[in-house]
């Protein structure tokens, strides 16, 4: 299986990278809609795509109006766009609210209850995360291999989410802020390196990628790798366009 990072900056896009998207483009399954919605265009393989939005926040769903491109010559390709109810409910209403966009793209609208069967048979399990706003985690099963995606919430050796993601083979987690800025991170929610590879340690993952990393650094590794990997050997620091198999 390949999961493809079309978007692994935080908050604004940079030269460097746009907003949070994933995508596994087998099963035409996508992870949040930030900036780099627009790449999901060149990796479309199936004839319908399913979107589960983390949260609300302008930075996992402003690509959501960039779908006209993405279907362009892909008439045949219906999109669901799952998430909790009241997410939804601000994106419908806000985003596409006449005024800012008055063109409403073919969405069918899903609210998120309990787990989901996806196209190959893996299960889809989903958790709620501690953010301003509130956020959800995702994590996929099949039988031979497994993946959670974790953003917008704030790493720690106790967090809610740990049994959620234990055993792993793939965790994408975000890692917006260095160590230096903890009081930062909680007053955000967002996490910081060493919380996170103490918390891929603590679950028994066997691999960790960071996204969602500050835009604000510049910096092509915005993240000290040296750092997590003293706790969690198996970190990589996620880049657009990067494709993971797992």
């Amino acid at each position: 299986m390949k999961l493809v990072l079309l978007g692994t900056g935080g908050y604004h896009p940079s030269d460097l990278r746009h907003t949070a998207c994933l995508t596994l483009p087998e099963l035409g399954v996508v992870f949040d809609a930030g900036t780099a919605f627009y790449r999901l265009r060149d990796h479309l393989q199936t004839d319908r795509i399913d979107i589960f939005l983390t949260h609300a926040h302008l930075d996992h769903v402003i690509g959501l109006t960039f779908l006209f491109d993405v279907l362009w010559r892909h008439d045949d390709v219906k999109v669901y766009v799952h998430g909790d109810a009241s997410v939804l409910a601000s994106v419908r209403e806000h985003l596409f609210a006449e005024p800012l966009f008055p063109a409403q793209p073919p969405i069918v609208w899903v609210s998120l209850e309990g787990d989901l069967q996806l196209a190959d048979g893996a299960r889809l399990s989903h958790i709620p995360l501690p953010h301003p706003g509130g956020s959800r985690g995702y994590r996929v099963d099949w039988p031979d291999r497994s993946l959670a995606y974790i953003t917008d919430t704030t790493a720690a050796d106790e967090a809610c989410y740990v049994n959620f993601v234990r055993g792993v083979d793939l965790l994408v987690h975000e890692c917006y802020f260095s160590d230096e800025h903890p009081e930062r991170a909680a007053l955000t929610g967002h996490s910081c390196t060493t919380p996170v590879a103490r918390l891929a340690a603590a679950a028994d993952v066997k691999r960790l990628v960071l996204v969602h990393v500050n835009p604000l650094t510049g910096a092509e590794d915005p993240i000290d790798l040296a750092t997590a990997r003293q706790v969690f050997p198996a970190t990589e620091l996620g880049v657009d366009g990067m494709e993971v198999e797992f």
